[in-house]
């Protein structure tokens, strides 16, 4: 009889590049090791499955940087270059790519509802769970990150 697959779970409470990569290369990396892997998306990270949200991503500085007035938006730019210039795909296709490895890419109904947010606006594939049954699923985790 064949084991079960070793499973992984990733959280994702973030919609900036910086909170979106993290969890699908994380996701997509588990799955290609073998392993059943999930991406749990909450609170702002929800907007990065719902359509057009990886494209509207942005970079937000840490710091006094990421409070001055359009500086999101340069430093948006730049990271996008450094992204471009170092072969890395973009969010939205590295979503597909985590979709085509079998990543299943989770929408927190807890933030559906409290958003107001109608769930055909969310990307192709993505699936809606409440928290109970990510909790079910990251207690049979071997690899559980909160990213």
């Amino acid at each position: 009889m064949a084991s079960a697959k070793e499973k992984a779970g990733f959280i994702c409470v973030k919609d900036t590049l910086d909170g979106g990569y993290p969890a699908l290369v994380l996701g997509i990396n588990a799955a290609r090791q073998g392993m059943e892997s999930k991406i749990f998306y909450s609170f702002m990270g929800l907007h990065l499955v719902m359509k057009g949200g990886a494209e509207r991503a942005k970079f937000i500085p840490s710091g006094l940087m990421g409070a001055i007035p359009g500086m999101s938006t340069v430093a948006t730019e730049m990271m996008k270059k450094k992204i471009d210039k170092a072969n890395i795909p973009s969010l939205a296709e590295l979503q597909e790519v985590a979709q085509l490895e079998g990543v299943q890419l989770i929408a927190c109904k807890m933030t559906i509802d409290m958003m107001e947010i109608d769930e055909s606006k969310l990307i192709d594939g993505a699936v809606v769970w409440n928290a109970e049954d990510f909790l079910i699923y990251a207690k049979e985790c071997k690899v559980c990150l909160f990213t």
